[in-house]
């Protein structure tokens, strides 16, 4: 017996904060599937039903990653000064914010709005100390990955559903941040992949990260603006010409082996198959809800591939473990 007590104080311990991204992924896919319902005049509710799975699955991480820093505050003090693993916990404040678009779609307005309250202000107190770190302290270009946009990117889904609920100009100030810290973390990237060493094999696929910002912010963009115009189709079409960039890589990204950054590859397919639901609902062009019928196939594909991965190696007892 105390060999198994001592076994799951072992497994809390090294609870990752990298599992955040699967609640994200999952919660894309139920906003997926609530669109797709919608758009191809489906009666069965599966978006609604996997909303409620996913808020139990999310109830029990976060329940999970409470308790681990209750019980090893210096462990997660570890993880929040470390310069990659830190841009993980701003997916929490996602979450909440994700959560509130998704029901939001489920009908559920009083709910989402509570969501919206939580997840907008956390968001914002993560990522000024996020950056207060990122200001003073002396980092490796090396550290640098796709896995840094998520803080700072993070306000770009602010708008989604914050200008049904307050002052516009509240999800103007998020949508600003978004933007421009995604201009310019693009650059930096770029010249840490083009003029540095390559990023290690865990973190390739990240790079699918990169589709999430330009998807994201041209559905922000049409909720702020109502209008399809050149901004809009910038954002839309940038977001096309990176998700097939990293499709032509996909020899690559096949030699990578299972690791939680799989995850990845979740939400951003997600975004990108909503920003072609509100092309399609901008433009009615059949080419786009022709699109949106193929990409949910891929995305609950993947996300089904990366969940049974992730469910096999939780069975091996390879996932809370010490990482490097």
């Amino acid at each position: 017996m105390s060999e198994i007590i001592a076994t799951s104080d072992s497994k809390l311990q090294h609870f990752p904060i990298t599992l955040m991204p699967s609640a994200m992924g999952l919660i894309g896919l139920s906003v997926v599937f609530m669109k797709f319902q919608h758009i191809f005049q489906v009666d069965f509710p599966i978006g609604q039903g996997l909303l409620y799975l996913v808020s139990a699955y999310f109830i029990l991480v976060m329940t999970t990653y409470g308790i681990r820093t209750l019980r090893y505050p210096s462990d997660v003090a570890r993880d929040f000064n470390h310069p990659i693993r830190v841009n993980f916990f701003p997916a929490i404040s996602i979450c909440f914010l994700l959560f509130s678009i998704s029901y939001t779609d489920a009908g559920h307005l009083q709910i989402a709005k509570i969501l919206w309250l939580i997840g907008t202000p956390l968001h914002l107190f993560l990522l000024l100390v996020i950056l207060h770190g990122w200001f003073h302290n002396n980092y490796d270009l090396k550290m640098f990955n796709p896995a840094w946009f998520i803080p700072v990117v993070g306000p770009l889904l602010v708008p989604v559903v914050g200008v049904e609920f307050f002052n516009s100009e509240i999800s103007w100030f998020f949508f600003s941040i978004g933007i421009l810290y995604w201009i310019m973390l693009m650059a930096v990237l770029l010249n840490r992949i083009f003029f540095n060493m390559p990023m290690a094999p865990k973190l390739l696929p990240t790079l699918f990260i990169l589709i999430a910002p330009p998807a994201v912010g041209f559905i922000s963009y049409l909720k702020l603006t109502n209008t399809l115009d050149p901004a809009a189709r910038i954002l839309f079409y940038f977001g096309v010409f990176t998700t097939l960039m990293l499709l032509s890589m996909i020899g690559k990204f096949r030699k990578v082996p299972f690791f939680l950054s799989w995850w990845a590859y979740t939400f951003p397919l997600a975004a990108f198959t909503l920003s072609n639901v509100m092309m399609y609902k901008a433009t009615k062009l059949p080419f786009y809800k022709g699109a949106v019928f193929v990409l949910t196939i891929i995305t609950t594909l993947v996300v089904l591939l990366v969940l049974i991965r992730t469910i096999m190696e939780v069975t091996k007892g390879k996932i809370c473990v010490p990482e490097d």
